[in-house]
């Protein structure tokens, strides 16, 4: 049997998560008062506090979920086998940039605020997992046979590096961001 969940406790859910996205495209996610993203949710301080601890506990679950889909949708194309290695990169990449051009001005802002650095930290962590477990499933035999942790985390910095890069810069395009990322991709990635 399977646990059904409270249709109101979802919707509170639901409320929270889009006020911190707007307020985060606002403001700094640090700068966001629980009271104030309570009143923009119209939940109380407690009801907020019975699901979360920081407004950035919010933001970083809504961000992660967006990513995560696209992981779900890259597994959905690797299954189908219609698409080579390269273009699975370029593909999955693409996916990745829409979703921060989704989510851009909480980007800006988090990645300009010293104070912010757990949405970058967030990005990151969520990188460095994903290329974990893509060095964990991968048969191509160039895959380094050192730390996979260390490599991990130094892909994942660097992309992103490449992604704080391209929100620095008005004028690169998501054309620009994908070719860069998929350039600097390692040979076994693909």
């Amino acid at each position: 049997m399977t646990e059904r969940i409270d249709p109101r406790i979802t919707r509170t859910i639901d409320a929270l998560e889009h006020a911190v996205v707007e307020l985060a495209g606002q403001q700094p996610v640090s700068r966001i008062s629980i009271a104030a993203l309570a009143d923009r949710a119209q939940v109380t301080r407690a009801t907020f506090y019975n699901h979360y601890d920081t407004p950035l506990d919010v933001l970083i679950g809504v961000l992660t979920a967006d990513l995560d889909r696209g992981h779900q949708r890259e597994e959905q194309w690797r299954a189908e086998g219609r698409y080579t290695g390269a273009e699975l990169l370029r593909l999955t990449t693409a996916q990745v940039v829409d979703h921060v051009e989704r989510f851009r001005a909480v980007y800006r802002h988090a990645l300009a605020d010293p104070a912010d650095r757990g949405v970058y930290d967030a990005l990151v962590h969520h990188f460095t997992g994903y290329a974990r477990e893509f060095m964990a499933r991968t048969i191509h035999p160039d895959v380094p046979r050192t730390n996979h942790d260390v490599v991990a985390a130094f892909v994942a910095h660097g992309f992103a590096g490449a992604i704080r890069a391209w929100l620095d810069d008005d004028t690169l395009t998501k054309p620009d961001l994908v070719d860069a990322a998929v350039a600097c991709a390692p040979t076994w990635w693909s």
